[in-house]
């Protein structure tokens, strides 16, 4: 029997505010358990939510980059649940009006686009962090993390495999970062996200029973997570069982989902609105002057990228997937008139160490500045493309800088030119077979002379003035 696959993702995007949702508190990370807690995040008595501005100017900048309709009054709720990390009791949160709706996103996938469509994006507040490693058969709570801003994204059930899922958390991460509302990263839980999972007989309407998958903060696992919950939901039909509706929690070391509890359905959260929080209203002004400060978007800049300097369109997809790597190339770009020397480096050396190491450039030790001074320095020819090499390697390893790397290591190119020559004339008179058979008309040994000119010199000659020097003695 042939199977299609429904999948619906809520991303959870962490606005970088400097304070929370509704209190002063910081929403700065890896601060120690409980020092980032003001009197609203702990819900005591008599305590009153203030909503933060920026986090609305935030939220509408994405949806202005998504195309989306922005609700120029939106209100908040409250949704009711109980667990140890939500000291109120309560999560307040966009229910009925929310600040986006029916935006949508370009995916690509292997050799084809989709468009994904957003049902809506609404703020709501974080909840705290239960900790179950700290204590010995106990669980503490720590609420530096209780109502930081976040942005719910949710898609509409188009997404059809796993491949598209990612495609789809990896474009919205590309967006939100480009746009400057989340850092992106991950590991952190600055972005996190819910993956709905469905399966139904090919060419059915009717949508399957979901399953949700809660809380999954990395490519690699929303793809494996999808993929066992779509083969699982297969066998139970396949064996005249039922799927249940529920929440599972994907077990990255069995890779495998497991049964967390029953999905709860609105109702059971008993939303209602928050009495606290009255509606807030977006003016006119307001939203022209966000539109008229958006910055550039990463399909925009692909296309100055191939227009204005030149590039192929394939560098420019690289160059434009993420914000780092972007500014890596403009920070480059800067230093020298050869933007294909900039692209090269990235798409070539850099994007080749990314892979070995299978991290995201946000992860690696390479910075927008230090990668600059590398262009820099092979551009003003104090260093070779083959020092340059081991030098990129040294700031992956290390996260040195450039300059310190190439003075301590004495690997400053040699751009003297009667050296030079006189190491040239030595491999000339050692070598008499090679320069007789160059004359007679085997061209391609005039790269064995380079090399051991370069041989010679540690690898530290400008190649272009060992090439000059050589055509000048091999005439």
């Amino acid at each position: 029997m042939s199977w299609e696959t429904v999948i619906g993702l809520e991303i959870h995007v962490q606005l970088s505010t400097k304070s929370k949702l509704f209190s002063g508190g910081s929403t700065e990370f890896g601060a120690e358990s409980n020092t980032h807690v003001d009197l609203v995040d702990m819900g005591l008595p008599g305590v009153l939510p203030v909503a933060n501005r920026e986090a609305f100017y935030k939220a509408i900048r994405f949806g202005l980059a998504t195309g989306a309709n922005i609700n120029q009054t939106s209100s908040f709720d409250r949704k009711n649940y109980f667990y140890p990390d939500l000291p109120k009791g309560y999560q307040i949160t966009q229910m009925e009006q929310p600040i986006i709706e029916n935006g949508s996103i370009k995916i690509s996938v292997d050799d084809y686009e989709k468009k994904i469509n957003i049902t809506r994006a609404h703020l709501e507040e974080d909840a705290g962090k239960s900790i179950h490693d700290m204590f010995e058969g106990e669980t503490g709570v720590d609420l530096n993390r209780a109502g930081t801003p976040l942005l719910e994204i949710v898609s509409e059930p188009e997404i059809s495999s796993a491949k598209e899922a990612v495609a789809y958390f990896k474009a919205i991460r590309q967006l939100v970062t480009f746009l400057d509302i989340c850092d992106g990263n991950m590991a952190q839980g600055s972005m996190r996200c819910d993956v709905n999972v469905s399966i139904r007989k090919s060419g059915d309407k009717e949508l399957g029973i979901r399953a949700e998958l809660k809380n999954i903060n990395s490519f690699k696992f929303i793809e494996k997570a999808i993929n066992f919950e779509i083969n699982r939901q297969i066998k139970l039909i396949e064996n005249g069982e039922s799927v249940v509706q529920e929440t599972r929690l994907y077990d990255s070391d069995k890779n495998e989902t497991r049964s967390m509890r029953s999905k709860e359905e609105a109702n059971d959260y008993r939303y209602f609105p928050c009495p606290d929080l009255l509606p807030v209203i977006i003016s006119d002004k307001e939203l022209k002057e966000i539109k008229e400060n958006l910055p550039e978007l990463p399909e925009e800049k692909e296309i100055r990228y191939v227009n204005e300097i030149g590039l192929e369109e394939s560098e420019a997809t690289i160059i434009a997937s993420s914000k780092t790597m972007a500014n890596m190339f403009e920070e480059a770009s800067s230093k020298t008139d050869d933007a294909g020397l900039v692209a090269k480096w990235l798409v070539g050396d850099v994007s080749a160490l990314l892979n070995k190491n299978n991290i995201d450039i946000d992860e690696s030790n390479l910075s927008p500045e230090n990668f600059g001074k590398l262009i820099e320095r092979i551009s003003d020819g104090t260093i070779s493309g083959k020092i340059a090499k081991s030098v990129l390697e040294e700031v992956w390893e290390t996260a040195s800088d450039v300059d310190q790397i190439i003075e301590s290591k004495g690997l400053i190119q040699i751009q003297d030119e009667n050296l030079l020559e006189n190491v040239a004339k030595k491999i000339i008179e050692s070598n008499p077979d090679q320069v007789k058979a160059y004359k007679s008309g085997k061209d391609k040994l005039f790269g064995f002379f380079v090399g051991q000119v370069m041989k010679e010199t540690q690898g530290k000659a400008n190649p272009k003035t060992v090439n000059e020097i050589l055509i000048g003695l091999l005439k």
